[in-house]
C-alpha cells in the first residue's frame, strides 16, 4: 500500500497530479485544496503527498493529501455508508478540512449539504457516524504537532503570517527537512511564507 508519494511534479490538474518518482509517473487523485497548494508551486518542483491507496477488483486508485489531517479525514468519510472516495474528495474539495470538521462536531447537516453532491440523507448519515470521531480526529491533529512548534507558530504569526499559513509553512517545512532544528525550520518556512 502506498502511504506517501515524494518526487517531481511532472503535471497537474485540478483533478489529478502525475508525480514522477524516479522515472514512474503516479496518477494522484486530488481535492481541490491540495490542488490549491501544488498550484503555489513552481513548474517540476519536488512534491510530498500523503497518500491514501484505494483497492477495488478493477481498479486501483490514488487519492493524495497536501496534510496528515485530510488524508485521516477522507479515511474517515469514506467509512461511512454511502460515501465513496469521488464523493470524500468532492466534501474536501467543498469545504477546507477544518469546516468539515467543525460541521460534523457540531452536527451541522445543513453545512454540508451546500457541497454539490451531499444530499439531506448522506449528510445526516455523515453527522450520524462522524460527530464524535470529528472530535477526536480535531484533537488528534492539534496535539500531533512536533514540539516546539508551538513557539514556532507564534513567532511567525507575531512576524505579520496569518496562522493557517503559518500552519502549512511549518508543515512543509518538516516535511521537507526532517529532524531539523528550530532555527532551520524557521528559515524553510519563512522561505514559503515569502512565496504567497
Amino acid at each position: 500500500m502506498i502511504a506517501q508519494l515524494r518526487g517531481r511534479l511532472f503535471s497537474l490538474s485540478p483533478e489529478v497530479a502525475v508525480v514522477d518518482v524516479q522515472g514512474v509517473g503516479y496518477a494522484v487523485h486530488l481535492p481541490l485544496s491540495t490542488y490549491y497548494e501544488l498550484q503555489r508551486l513552481p513548474a517540476q518542483a519536488e512534491v510530498s503527498l500523503f497518500v491514501h491507496t484505494h483497492v477495488r477488483e478493477d481498479a486501483l486508485a490514488l487519492y493524495g493529501f497536501w496534510s496528515e489531517r485530510e488524508r485521516a479525514l477522507f479515511e474517515r468519510l469514506i467509512t461511512v455508508s454511502g460515501v465513496g472516495p469521488r464523493l470524500a474528495r468532492g466534501i474536501l474539495s467543498g469545504l477546507p478540512p477544518e469546516e468539515v470538521l467543525r460541521a460534523l462536531a457540531a452536527g451541522d447537516a445543513a453545512r454540508l449539504t451546500r457541497i454539490p453532491g451531499v444530499g439531506k440523507k448522506t449528510a445526516e448519515r455523515l453527522v450520524l457516524e462522524l460527530r464524535e470521531k470529528a472530535a477526536e480526529l480535531a484533537t488528534a491533529t492539534a496535539v500531533s504537532a512536533e514540539p516546539g512548534d508551538e513557539d514556532l507558530l507564534v513567532a511567525l504569526v507575531n512576524l505579520g503570517y496569518r496562522r493557517p499559513d503559518a500552519d502549512r509553512a511549518l508543515a512543509d517545512a518538516r516535511r521537507e527537512k526532517e529532524g531539523a532544528a528550530v532555527p532551520e525550520l524557521l528559515r524553510i518556512a519563512l522561505k514559503r511564507l515569502a512565496r504567497l
